[in-house]
């Protein structure tokens, strides 16, 4: 039994802030039907994005709606408040946040009050002052860039087969993507494989007319996977005819033209940018302590250094690895995620209940990444896989980590199914823009971009 009734604050819905809350719901049902503990969720999307599953969403193997998990069906004992955290008080235990009734209410944004709070508001694409960037490019964070990219590469191909204009067909064939980490180089992989099988069914294309291009600013890709498994990923690539420029940065992507560090250029309408991420920017509107990263200062128990009553976790928090040795953080990933979920919703019952905290303690097991159907490499304990083995066992182990039964079912049906037929090669671009055509039979002016991507 708590000693007091408790108000839980959870910013997020991303890997920690559902699984802690689905944590705590379990932890503290007992608390929870008597009304000592009151579990609130704010995020800005009623579901969570299984992020793992995106490349294969933008390549057509998985339903987008197979990705994400509702929140409010899962996580049926909390309350959960779409919108925004703006700032938070910790010294006087109050959140400022917006939803989506604040702007039509005119009443400004509310205040929120807490016993605990849980910050797990994730992290946001790290971008760079690159000229052309914010009006060109489109990442690869959420459900809908994932679905937006696939839509707009065979859109390229569409308007590839609809024209001579060899300058045209040059640009709208020419994809580049930036950054040689999991998202790049998976998305690079599994879109390339998807656009590969498509050209088939275009009397005027041939795979071999499409340009990929992963640009990596480091010397190696994936070093996750170690410096071995790296070097198969480079030369694996570039036997499809993939172009891997190392030690290479985008200088620009203005006027449509991707400008190298090396000096080549591109040009192109399609700059996928997937060169690391940063904190979320709530983190700097709190007073917690943050530290040389802007990642909030944490103890082996999840708890904010010096801090009472807040805790966090994944990639908000700077989490000090145990079995590293002193100085070593917890690598920003899914898989410490959602285990410091899961300790942090124990450790904060234990506190409620006046209970002594565990210590975070896992051991990075190593890394498994998809290059597309049947092919992937793999670095697990030690062991290193590639090909189908690596694929398969990349497979495996993110069915087995999607949340509840429900998805793992539908999404082991597709797969399933997808062994069974053809792909599914459909662009629907005009679900950016759903009113457009209405809109130009009422009259209204036609939109200069129908379908949004291009």
């Amino acid at each position: 039994m708590v000693k007091e009734r408790a108000r839980i604050l959870i910013v997020g819905g991303g890997y920690v802030g559902m699984y802690t809350a689905l944590r705590l719901q379990r932890q503290l049902k007992p608390e929870l039907k008597r009304g000592e503990v009151e579990i609130t969720v704010v995020s800005p999307d009623p579901y969570m994005t299984y992020q793992p599953f995106l490349p294969e969403a933008a390549a057509g193997s998985i339903s987008p709606r197979h990705v994400v998990v509702p929140l409010r069906r899962v996580l049926d004992r909390c309350r959960i408040v779409i919108g925004e955290v703006r700032s938070i008080d910790h010294a006087k235990r109050t959140a400022t946040l917006t939803t989506l009734a604040t702007e039509e209410e005119g009443a400004g944004a509310e205040q929120l009050t807490y016993d605990e709070l849980v910050l797990a508001p994730g992290s946001v694409s790290r971008t760079l002052p690159i000229p052309g960037l914010a009006d060109f490019a489109i990442g690869f964070k959420t459900v809908e860039e994932a679905i937006g990219l696939r839509n707009h590469v065979i859109e390229q191909m569409d308007i590839t087969s609809s024209t001579h204009d060899p300058a045209i067909r040059d640009a709208a064939l020419t994809f580049v993507f930036v950054g040689g980490g999991y998202a790049g180089v998976e998305a690079l992989g599994e879109l390339e494989d998807m656009a590969r099988y498509t050209a088939r069914y275009y009397h005027n294309l041939k795979p071999e007319d499409m340009k990929w291009i992963l640009v990596e600013a480091s010397d190696r890709i994936l070093p996750e996977v170690g410096e071995e498994m790296g070097r198969y990923t480079v030369s694996q690539l570039r036997r499809r005819n993939i172009e891997v420029r190392l030690e290479t940065r985008l200088n620009s992507c203005a006027d449509r033209v991707a400008v190298l560090s090396d000096g080549a250029r591109f040009p192109t309408r399609t700059v996928v940018w997937t060169a690391g991420v940063k904190p979320h920017p709530v983190l700097a509107a709190t007073d917690l302590p943050l530290n040389e990263r802007g990642r909030l200062t944490c103890t082996p128990r999840l708890t904010v250094d010096g801090v009472a009553h807040a805790w966090a976790a994944g990639d908000a928090a700077a989490v000090p690895d145990v079995t590293a040795g002193p100085g070593k953080e917890t690598a920003p990933n899914a898989q410490h995620a959602v285990r410091q979920a899961k300790l942090l919703g124990d450790n904060l019952a234990h506190t409620l209940r006046g209970e002594p905290l565990e210590t975070y303690s896992h051991k990075y097991v190593g890394s498994v990444a998809s290059l597309g159907l049947h092919k992937g490499v793999a670095y697990v304990y030690g062991r290193k896989l590639r090909g189908y083995p690596a694929w398969f066992m990349h497979r495996v182990y993110h069915l087995s980590r999607v949340p509840t039964f429900n998805r793992k079912a539908r999404v082991l049906a597709e797969w399933t199914l997808a062994g069974l037929f053809k792909r599914e090669i459909v662009s629907l671009g005009s679900l950016e823009h759903p009113r457009a055509e209405f809109e130009l039979a009422a009259g209204g002016k036609p939109p200069t971009d129908p379908k949004g991507s291009s």
